[in-house]
């Protein structure tokens, strides 16, 4: 048993020790914010604010409670910096328990636990998302161990177990909000052993207690309820709406089918009945019609099989089952990661079902895909790191705005730039730092290139990719798993502010312009995108007629939009005003002398709103505008 143990923790540190110069990846950053915060506030490290996507919000309202924040709290009090190798060097240990508990459970359920462990290691997401800072690692630690001495207390009428299956469940609780899902699990457990012992339903119950007591601890010393927070953003953000929810439950039955390997899942999960393999067959024919690709419809054919099976009374079933249902319910992006806490269960079934040698096969072809995926993932945020490295002096010398989150951002963070807000006016001379890929917002200002780098790893799998459909982190792009391709992951430019020349000199052609037209943006001054959506004032310019014409706007006032007073400006003249009664489609027209070849236009509107997932400030829609004797 020592010898095992030893083992497979050499194992972990083998497999974690050649990432430990990671750099900063993902929602790494907002976590080390509430780090920062805890140095101050160390009771309430989640006070933390911050600018996400241009707008200032409140950690309150982050997705996890505060468990990671205190731990990476504390290394940044003992280290005194953010300094990746001790950093991830610690977090090695949350790997270790996740596995050993996945041991100690798999030799309670299945005769082949080490090799049920192998698996289990082997899953892309605790491959890859081990080498990052996020909560996922110190929440699967405490999950899997909540279950594995539960599991042993009730088998082996241990207090002392129960006692620690308790302490590891209020952990996960507060490292995690998903962990309210161990009360359900656990008390299927103990239905099956029928060994209802008080002890034993207050450990059951310790997971959605702790998450209370905490919410009710916010409250009291805050005024606020983190969940409420939370609740708000979500509806902001529109995370719960019924097609981001879609996409997140196609997404997560696709990431199950390679919880194990494809080849696993095919191979033993077939054998109860065919009415399984017509259910996975009629999926993945479905998910044909969606994308043709076999990485999307073959897997997810794959985990409605995985679904279909564990469709039987028994406590590994009902652990997938309970918690994948739980993740359509909470979960919005899709990500592979939200599924850990079901990598054991499917593990476990799987070395059950197969031979052992096919469980190595699988091992195999699962970890060289894992490593790929993982070495991917580090070149990419090592880019960054590169990247904002090379322009130190720039950032030293200029006022450099990141337009872009994650990784990126605290890079250029840490050498002084400064996250851009929603809105911010940019002067001359300044520095925006830009990611095609990191959640960019729109600009108009004039800008002059300094550096671009093109981020394409060379091993052949991506995770994300500019022109890609994977899921892996998000499901906005696509739902496939992962996708063997050589495309762009990202691409990152260092841009200059330069003076945008006067309207005058830019010799427009058009009297008449609708934004949607590529031939109009050189005339779009600014406050007008190209899918016609203004802001609170849109600015154009335009060719001056050959004769008497009337300036004509042609506008759309969406249901959804506040604005109906509307002004027309030329040349810094008030030419018409208007108030529209309602949502539909208007025109605003005016005559107007030109006392040149060009004249400026600038429409403004009284009020504005945001459609999330889009964080623009959305006006009304311009059809069209300029000179016209007809109606637009």
């Amino acid at each position: 048993m020592v010898g095992r143990i030893l083992v497979v923790t050499a194992l972990m540190v083998l497999l974690r020790v050649p990432f430990l110069h990671q750099a900063i990846q993902g929602d790494d950053v907002y976590y080390l914010y509430g780090a920062e915060h805890a140095q101050i506030d160390p009771l309430h490290p989640n006070h933390a604010r911050y600018l996400f996507l241009g707008d200032m919000v409140d950690m309150r309202g982050h997705s996890h409670p505060p468990l990671n924040e205190w731990i990476l709290g504390a290394l940044l009090g003992l280290l005194g910096d953010v300094r990746e190798e001790p950093f991830h060097l610690s977090y090695i240990l949350f790997s270790v328990i996740a596995a050993l508990a996945m041991w100690s459970l798999a030799r309670r359920f299945c005769g082949k636990p080490f090799l049920a462990t192998l698996l289990f290691i082997a899953v892309p997401a605790f491959v890859v998302n081990g080498n990052s800072l996020e909560a996922d690692l110190p929440f699967l630690a405490f999950w899997m161990s909540a279950i594995a001495l539960f599991v042993y207390a009730i088998d082996e009428q241990s207090r002392i177990a129960l006692v620690g299956a308790a302490l590891a469940a209020a952990l996960a609780a507060l490292a995690a909000y998903q962990a309210i899902f161990l009360a359900p699990i656990l008390a299927v457990y103990l239905f099956e052993k029928q060994r209802g012992r008080v002890l034993a339903w207050c450990v059951v119950l310790t997971a959605p207690a702790t998450l209370g007591v905490w919410q009710l601890y916010e409250r009291l010393s805050s005024g606020e309820l983190p969940a409420a927070v939370l609740a708000g953003y979500m509806h902001d953000y529109a995370w719960q709406a019924l097609a981001q929810k879609t996409r997140n439950a196609v997404a997560l039955a696709a990431h199950l089918g390679w919880v194990v390997p494809p080849l696993l899942v095919a191979a033993g999960f077939w054998r109860d009945g065919k009415w399984r393999w017509i259910t996975a067959a009629v999926a993945a024919a479905a998910a044909c019609i969606y994308d043709p690709h076999p990485m999307f419809w073959a897997s997810f054919g794959c985990g409605v099989l995985v679904l279909a099976a564990a469709a039987r009374r028994g406590f590994l079933e009902a652990w997938i089952l309970v918690f994948f249902a739980g993740a359509l319910l909470v979960f919005f992006a899709g990500s592979a990661r939200y599924l850990l806490p079901v990598a054991a269960p499917v593990a476990i079934l799987a070395v059950r079902a197969c031979s052992a040698r096919l469980v190595i096969a699988g091992f195999a072809l699962q970890m060289a895909i894992s490593l790929g995926l993982a070495i991917v993932n580090y070149q990419h945020w090592a880019a960054y790191r590169q990247f904002a490295h090379s322009l130190q002096s720039d950032v030293q010398q200029h006022r450099v705005w990141i337009n872009g989150e994650w990784g990126l951002r605290y890079y250029f963070e840490s050498e002084g730039a400064l996250p851009m807000p929603n809105g911010q006016v940019l002067q001359t001379g300044e520095i925006v730092v830009s990611s095609a890929l990191a959640l960019p917002l729109p600009m108009s200002a004039a800008l002059a290139p300094l550096a671009r780098i093109e981020i394409r790893p060379p091993v052949p799998l991506r995770i994300t990719s500019l022109e890609g459909r994977s899921a892996y982190s998000v499901a906005s792009r696509g739902l496939r798993p992962f996708e063997f391709s050589r495309a762009a992951i990202d691409r990152v430019c260092a841009q200059m502010v330069v003076e945008r020349a006067p309207l005058v000199e830019r010799a427009p052609q058009l009297t008449y312009i609708d934004p949607r037209d590529a031939q109009a943006a050189p005339q779009i001054a600014g406050g007008l995108y190209p899918d016609g959506w203004m802001t609170e004032q849109a600015t154009v310019l335009l060719k001056a007629p050959a004769g008497s014409m009337p300036l004509r706007v042609a506008l759309y006032i969406p249901p959804n939009a506040p604005a109906r007073h509307v002004r027309l400006t030329a040349d810094n003249r008030v030419l018409a005003e208007q108030t529209f009664p309602g949502p539909g489609a208007y025109t605003i027209s005016a005559p107007v002398a030109a006392f040149g070849p060009a004249i400026t236009v600038t429409v403004s509107i009284d009020a504005t709103f945001s459609a999330p997932p889009d964080r623009r400030k959305l006006g009304m829609i311009i059809t069209g505008i300029g000179f016209r004797s007809g109606a637009p």
